[in-house]
């Protein structure tokens, strides 16, 4: 069995393959055509786009991951309960599981508004009990828009620290970057969001995110913003934004208002799903505080079918301000602290 260290050279490599391979498709496609509907999978829409990653996942890793050790696939368009490969393997014998997100922000790099990430994360094989936690590497690559000269990656290994480099398409090579995320002990004057990407119960999300903002920070000044947002649609972004001190505050609490959508009869629309935060390790190896919307450390079933409910605080000084104010707002609007069904899965 491989040891886990030895699968992140790998890793990389793949991700700036499908990084350069999603870049050049975009530099050929208009948005109109980047963005045409595939099909609709259950955990998310497949835009043309997606098919440029999907096409050489399988084959890549199951050539350049799997040949170290088996490994079960886990990724949207996959069966459920994932693909063993070398195929043919036993599951039995898979040694590693491997989630992935080929394309994590897939809106916004389709209209080539925003960075897209590509995902990946390992955890030793245990079943239908691989858990988040279970994470023992984690890596994410950078897709940036055509008008961007540079893309960054950044990487963690359990208790070994986080490491960025960025990427200079002129120069052609990789050059360390730092990870600082903001040592700030409030959101005044800094970034916190909680997110509304998409319709359904977005007054909700609003309604608690302004409560959190005025039991922190009090009611702002005539004429002035005391807090800011980023509605960022790419959960790989949100994390990386933490990292680098661009964001103090992130909470994503889409799978909390499933209650309020059936009240409204309204089906639970899109949310954030394991294989959008399997990349948590990076930021809490890089000092970030990753919790659950109850406050303990953020787990889930490594599937991806499971939906997440995250908030990233950039220190514990921005956790001692913000989480109770998050848990207050929480109970205050009659959503529910734990995601139904979390403690499972497949």
């Amino acid at each position: 069995m491989a040891d886990a260290s030895d699968l992140l050279e790998p890793v990389l490599a793949l991700q700036q393959r499908i990084r350069d391979a999603v870049v050049a498709a975009c530099a050929g496609q208009s948005p109109a055509e980047s963005g045409a509907v595939e099909r609709d999978d259950a955990g998310d829409t497949i835009y043309a786009i997606d098919r440029v990653s999907e096409d050489r996942l399988v084959d890549e890793i199951e050539r350049e991951i799997a040949r170290r050790a088996p490994v079960v696939l886990v990724a949207e368009g996959l069966p459920p309960e994932g693909m063993t490969l070398p195929r043919g393997t036993p599951r039995d014998r898979a040694a590693w599981r491997v989630i992935v997100d080929p394309i994590d922000g897939t809106r916004g790099i389709m209209y080539q508004k925003r960075s897209a990430w590509i995902l990946t994360a390992i955890a030793p094989e245990r079943g239908a009990e691989t858990r988040l936690r279970d994470v023992v590497l984690a890596a994410q690559t950078e897709i940036p828009t055509e008008k961007q000269h540079r893309s960054d990656r950044a990487w963690a290994l359990r208790g070994t620290g986080a490491r960025a480099e960025r990427y200079d398409w002129s120069a052609g090579r990789w050059d360390e970057r730092a990870l600082e995320p903001s040592r700030a002990a409030t959101i005044r004057h800094g970034y916190a969001t909680v997110s509304r990407f998409f319709p359904g119960a977005r007054d909700v999300l609003a309604a608690v995110d302004e409560q959190i903002a005025g039991r922190v920070l009090g009611p702002s000044p005539e004429g002035k913003a005391l807090c800011f947002e980023d509605q960022y649609a790419c959960t790989g972004g949100q994390l990386y934004e933490l990292m680098t001190g661009h964001d103090r505050f992130v909470a994503d609490l889409r799978p909390l208002v499933r209650p309020i959508l059936a009240e409204r009869g309204l089906p639970m629309g899109l949310a954030c799903h394991p294989y959008d935060v399997c990349t948590a390790l990076i930021a809490e190896e890089a000092g970030v505080v990753i919790a659950d919307a109850a406050g303990e450390p953020l787990d889930a079933p490594l599937d991806i079918e499971a939906d997440v409910a995250w908030a990233g605080y950039a220190n514990d000084a921005i956790r001692a301000e913000v989480a109770p104010a998050l848990a207050e707002a929480i109970a205050d609007h009659g959503l529910p602290a734990t995601v139904a069904g979390a403690e499972g899965g497949a």
